[in-house]
């Protein structure tokens, strides 16, 4: 069989099976660099419903996931303050992808390497649906917010300032 009857098979789809989780499978052509904006032109979707999985970690390098609308960028003032730290910055795309076990532009809050707590900016939870990277750059998963909630333990913050 070719590979790419397989696109679907990534850590993230595994988990989101083994859970019984309902999804949708959104490949895209991936541009380097292109963001949240790219998959959003390309899947027809407003760029606030697509999701970007960041990697941060806290003053004292603990790495935490951090889910945030598109079209958003987050405050690490109002993560750090949110959350009970002194300080949150983005991890090192290296570090990010040591954590994640996923390539940058490719990174899923699900199924990665290491369990790092998950939290989510608010406004994410009230959305009908959201696009959410699946594991692999150029690949999407649609499904309901609330899975971020029930399958990771994803806490509600709010730290978004818009782009």
């Amino acid at each position: 069989m070719a590979k790419k009857e397989h696109i679907s098979e990534t850590q993230a789809t595994q988990l989101l099976r083994k859970h019984q989780v309902s999804f949708e499978e959104h490949p895209y052509p991936y541009e380097e660099h292109g963001g949240t904006s790219v998959s959003a032109r390309e899947l027809g979707v407003p760029e606030h419903d697509v999701i970007k999985t960041l990697v941060m970690q806290d003053e004292a390098a603990k790495p935490m996931i951090v889910l945030m609308h598109g079209d958003c960028k987050v405050s690490t003032k109002n993560l750090a303050r949110g959350i009970g730290c002194k300080s949150v910055e983005p991890c090192k795309p290296e570090v990010a992808q040591r954590h994640s076990g996923y390539m940058i532009g490719g990174t899923s809050p699900f199924g990665t390497k290491k369990a790092m707590p998950v939290y989510v900016e608010q406004s994410i939870l009230d959305l009908p649906r959201i696009y959410i990277n699946g594991g692999r750059r150029g690949f999407l998963v649609s499904l309901a917010p609330q899975v971020l909630v029930d399958l990771l333990q994803a806490k509600p913050v709010q730290c978004a300032l818009q782009d």
